[in-house]
């Protein structure tokens, strides 16, 4: 599929879709040998799930969402907890980079349609890591600036009326049904593209169109794929 219509802009998710998310990684380096191995992967689920469940509620800054998290694992699994280590896994966020061609997908794009962020981090993050994707972005809402995280449907409320469009005028990008693709349907986004790097299940009930290689997103709006070199 092609999209026939020119859309005002397309919306991306940055953190697991752009950026690698590397929490995971973070966390095991940081906490060591503090995190036997026989606990490491229901720890790190827990993580995940208890991050989830911090950002249904009331806005609270992105460091608070990894700490709590953390000290919600750690009581479930039985480790000890640190605020230090806490502080540690957060400040890798802004050094984190794009998967492998991002960056060029992202510029061949631009050059036809504007882009837009809309992410899950505070907005100090969201600049340094959009920074690291050196590609050039019309706007970036941050979770900060919204009051609250994806997947809240007033996330892509703030979103509409930040842009100035309507949900027929925009493409949004993500890899995550559950933190986009499904508020974005529910928002009546119907031009969606998931970008699967096979963390989440598809659920391509949802109307969106799948790609599992980024230099296929410009593709879809009528550009040519590169090249090989």
């Amino acid at each position: 599929m092609v999209f026939t219509t020119k859309p005002k802009f397309v919306t991306f998710d940055m953190n697991g879709t752009l950026i690698k998310f590397a929490i995971n990684d973070a966390l095991r380096d940081v906490l060591g040998d503090r995190l036997p191995a026989e606990v490491a992967e229901d720890y790190l689920q827990a993580c995940k799930a208890y991050r989830i469940d911090e950002c249904m509620g009331d806005y609270k800054p992105f460091r608070q969402i990894v700490a709590n998290s953390m000290e919600r694992a750690s009581r479930r699994v039985g480790i000890e907890y640190r605020e230090a280590d806490a502080r540690a896994v957060y400040e890798t966020v802004p050094t984190w980079g794009p998967y492998p061609g991002v960056t060029e997908a992202l510029n061949r794009l631009a050059a036809e349609v504007p882009l837009v962020i809309i992410t899950n981090s505070d907005t100090a993050d969201a600049a340094r890591l959009a920074a690291n994707l050196k590609a050039p972005f019309d706007t970036i809402i941050s979770a900060e600036q919204m009051g609250m995280y994806k997947p809240r449907l007033g996330a892509f409320e703030y979103m509409f009326d930040k842009l100035g469009v309507t949900p027929d005028e925009i493409v949004h990008v993500s890899a995550s049904p559950m933190y986009d693709h499904r508020p974005a349907a529910i928002m009546g986004i119907k031009n969606k593209v998931y970008m699967d790097r096979g963390f989440e299940h598809d659920e391509h009930w949802l109307g969106y169109e799948r790609i599992t290689d980024i230099a296929d997103l410009p593709v879809l709006f009528g550009l040519p794929r590169p090249a090989a070199s």
